[in-house]
């Protein structure tokens, strides 16, 4: 199995992961498919969502597979007063990667990221190696250390 640039950046920081592969259906690439793949509950998969403030512009929010973001709650924490998803035609440019692989590890540029406080719950968690059919499975503070992801309530309960 190829490295990911994802991996290669865990690996230039010394922190610990083990790559999870799983069949990628196109027609389906939700985060609790993958979680029933790889036979984890989907709120120890997370997913990684662009969006775009008014102020401060591009950020990535890391949310649990089965959860949907909250765009205020993602607002308060980024300082902004209104964010929206980017249109998925944005996604790959901004990121360097395509839909069912986006991380917020070794993006084109780097944006803030901004992490779903559920993620500390876990020992371990899932989230993309960046490319569709991998998944990163790492403790989560080695993730917030590699992403220099700000912690907070991020999803509707």
């Amino acid at each position: 199995m190829a490295k990911t640039n994802a991996a290669r950046m865990l690996d230039r920081l010394h922190l610990p992961y083990q790559m999870l592969e799983y069949a990628v259906d196109p027609e389906d690439l939700a985060a609790d498919s993958t979680a029933a793949k790889l036979g984890l509950p989907p709120q120890q998969v997370f997913k990684t969502l662009v969006a775009r403030g008014e102020r401060h512009g591009v950020c990535l929010a890391v949310v649990p597979g089965h959860a949907q973001l909250d765009l205020k709650a993602l607002a308060l924490l980024a300082g902004e007063r209104k964010v929206d998803t980017v249109p998925l035609k944005e996604v790959q440019p901004l990121t360097g990667y395509i839909r069912g692989g986006v991380t917020a590890l070794g993006t084109q540029k780097p944006y803030p990221v901004y992490v779903d406080a559920s993620m500390v719950a876990f020992d371990q968690v899932a989230v993309s190696a960046g490319k569709r059919g991998l998944m990163l499975w790492l403790a989560p503070q080695d993730y917030l250390t590699a992403t220099q992801g700000i912690l907070g309530p991020l999803v509707r309960l």
